[in-house]
């Protein structure tokens, strides 16, 4: 590859700071991020990466901006890896990068529905749809902490107007940046069913630490905590099954065994939830509860947690209001 591939990282979190440290280990890259909370840090210091995976780096985007269309071009990829809240109307805010003739669209992001807005305001676009099990953390504006958690699922959300050959060409070309990033990735022929699996993770652990300020060792020690937690990621699967995405219910089995091994974490709902921010609520519990709601299914432990995770939202809301109002 010796063209320059013109990228925009859009959500520039722990997550987005990782995947933009990647894609800079590229020669062939032109990096540009969309800066927020961080701009001020990330303009004049740049990114920096405390990795026990790839050491400490810092590193400078070709462009720090504010906006997508402060950019003032179209790009070659738009990466999304902003938290999943209010999509149609971050699709809409990328549209001045986007040219419907070349331009595909990545989405990092937890949840399932993500793709809808997209193709909605992005219909002749490649839509490529990615599952990460990254582990980082911003501990300070533009300075983000990596552990050894480090993997991606992705694959297109195939779009019938395009030829396939034309989206598996954007699909091969992005792996090929993030092979040359160093990173571990498997290319997934239903992205779908690798959606539904983390969802199930997510519904789990990001509800009951953040409802609970518990780690997940701490959880499932309590009363009744393994318990529950089975029981919610049995109705996850339940719904996935009637949306036609058919889950094992020994991926239970998997998932808890999987953070046994680990030390206790708590999760970046929970991150959110204890710096004020809104959570990512409707697109990891809010869409399953719906979509049994649809199909006239019982899933009486994934609506109690969404209901009250909601609540919690609209606390978090009333505190930040009230914040700007008395600033």
């Amino acid at each position: 590859m010796s063209e320059k591939v013109d990228v925009l990282l859009f959500g520039l979190g722990a997550i987005g700071s990782f995947y933009a440290y990647v894609l800079s280990k590229s020669d062939n890259v032109r990096l540009t991020v969309v800066a927020r909370s961080n701009y001020d840090a990330v303009k004049s210091n740049g990114l920096t990466i405390n990795s026990e995976v790839y050491g400490s780096h810092t590193y400078r985007p070709y462009k720090v901006v504010r906006t997508p269309a402060e950019a003032q071009q179209t790009f070659d990829y738009v990466v999304c890896a902003h938290k999943a809240i209010a999509q149609s109307t971050v699709s809409v805010q990328l549209a001045p990068a986007v040219d419907a003739m070349k331009t595909t669209l990545v989405i990092i992001q937890n949840g399932v529905g993500n793709e809808e807005p997209f193709r909605n305001t992005f219909p002749d676009n490649t839509i490529i749809t990615c599952v990460t099990w990254v582990g980082a953390l911003q501990t300070s504006p533009g300075v983000i902490k990596h552990t050894r958690s480090e993997h991606t699922q992705l694959g297109l959300f195939p779009n019938p107007k395009l030829d396939k050959s034309v989206e598996q060409g954007r699909l091969d070309t992005f792996t090929v940046l993030l092979k040359v990033g160093g990173t571990p990735f498997n290319v997934e022929g239903n992205m779908q069913v690798k959606r539904w699996e983390k969802v199930v993770w997510n519904a789990a652990w990001n509800s009951v630490t953040t409802l609970t300020l518990l780690d997940t060792q701490s959880w499932l020690k309590s009363e009744n905590g393994n318990a529950l937690t089975r029981q919610l990621m049995k109705e996850v699967i339940d719904v996935a099954g009637k949306c036609d995405v058919p889950l094992s219910y020994n991926l239970i089995d998997e998932l808890i065994d999987k953070i046994l091994k680990m030390p206790g974490i708590h999760s970046s709902m929970h991150a959110d939830r204890v710096a004020g921010r809104q959570m990512e609520v409707e697109i990891i519990l809010g869409t399953p509860v719906r979509k049994a709601k649809e199909f006239g299914i019982a899933v009486p432990v994934i609506t109690t947690v969404y209901t009250l995770l909601t609540g919690l939202n609209m606390y978090l809301e009333q505190e930040s209001s009230s914040h700007r109002a008395e600033v």
